[in-house]
Parts: C-alpha cells; sequence; structure tokens
C-alpha cells in the first residue's frame, strides 16, 4: 500500500524532474507500477480536458481507497490472515530502510512477519518489494526469524514462480463476502 507520505514524495521528486520510475520505487518503497500511475495522474492533470484524465484519477485514487480499506480491515481482524497473529506495536506502515511495511506482525512462533498488501494483482516485483523489508528486518536482529505474507487479489505467474523460490514467503489473495441483514422489525 501507498502511504500519502510515499505519495508526497514521489510527487516531490517528479517535481524536481526524475524520470527514473524504478529508481523512485525502489528507493521510497512503492512499486514501479504506483510510480508509473503516479506520473501518468501528473501528465493528466497537466492536460485536464484529455479524455483520460478523469479515468486515471479515477483508477489511482481506486487503488489507494481499496489498499487503505484492505489494511484498516486486517489491522482489525489479523487472526482472519491466519491464526495467532498479533500486529507488532507500531506495527502499521512500519518504517525499514528499504520503505514502509504495511503491516508488521509476530505469530505463535514469535517470528516477524511482513505483510505486504496490493489492491488487484501482484506481480514479481512485489515479491523483491517483500523480500527487501524482510531482509531490512532480518538486519535489525539476525536471531528472530523472519518472513513475509503478500496478499493481493490475484497473482502473475511470474510472481508465483518467484515466492516458490523462497520458503518464508507465503502468497494469500483476498475476496470481498458481503452479507446482508434485515434492519428493523
Amino acid at each position: 500500500m501507498i502511504g500519502e507520505e510515499q505519495r508526497e514524495e514521489i510527487q516531490r521528486r517528479l517535481e524536481q524532474g526524475e524520470t527514473d520510475s524504478a529508481k523512485i520505487a525502489a528507493e521510497v518503497g512503492v512499486s514501479k507500477m504506483q510510480v508509473a500511475a503516479l506520473k501518468a495522474w501528473r501528465t493528466m492533470r497537466q492536460d485536464p480536458t484529455a479524455p483520460e484524465a478523469a479515468e486515471v484519477v479515477d483508477a489511482i485514487d481506486t487503488t489507494f481507497g481499496l489498499e487503505r480499506d484492505l489494511q484498516e480491515a486486517l489491522l482489525k481482524n489479523i487472526g482472519q490472515l491466519e491464526e495467532g497473529l498479533c500486529v507488532a506495536p507500531n506495527g502499521r506502515e512500519y518504517s525499514v530502510p528499504a520503505g514502509r511495511i504495511d503491516i508488521l506482525a509476530t505469530d505463535t512462533q514469535q517470528s516477524r512477519v511482513a505483510i505486504e498488501l496490493k489492491a488487484g494483482t501482484a506481480d514479481r516485483e512485489a515479491i523483491g518489494q517483500i523480500l527487501s523489508y524482510m531482509g531490512d528486518l532480518q538486519l535489525t536482529d539476525a536471531e528472530i526469524p523472519v518472513r513475509g505474507i503478500l496478499v493481493a487479489a490475484d497473482f502473475t505467474p511470474r510472481a508465483i514462480a518467484a515466492a516458490r523460490a523462497v520458503s518464508n514467503i507465503e502468497l494469500r489473495s483476498y475476496a470481498f463476502k458481503f452479507s446482508f441483514h434485515k434492519v428493523g422489525s
């Protein structure tokens, strides 16, 4: 998920003329696609009469809103992701040198669990992102095991293949389930 500070940092860098999406993404701790989306939004803002402008803005807002909603739901019900998980103190948007971990949790074995959330489909870049977070966590205390959970609606075949090579990363898909209740008598 991209936070407001990350969004502002990307905007600042783009305004300063930086153009390398991969470099910006790595330094800010977001995916290259998120930087590309903000670049597109910025371009559309410069020509708001372009027919695509409203679509781009809506798509970006929807993506960011969905990730925020997903994060809120998990923070309140982390046990739905895995029984025994607990959100670590200050575990929301936990900062490490590689960026911000959406949720840092601990499991029943006292391992640290980096949880990365993606609205829509996660690609192999998301595997690299969570691996960088896990690497930073291992540097802070090599004695405590670290693992990662990547949560997305779907995963590209490349993301699935990349995750197979790392035994301490799990992929979890999310889905929405609506329930309806009669109000009143």
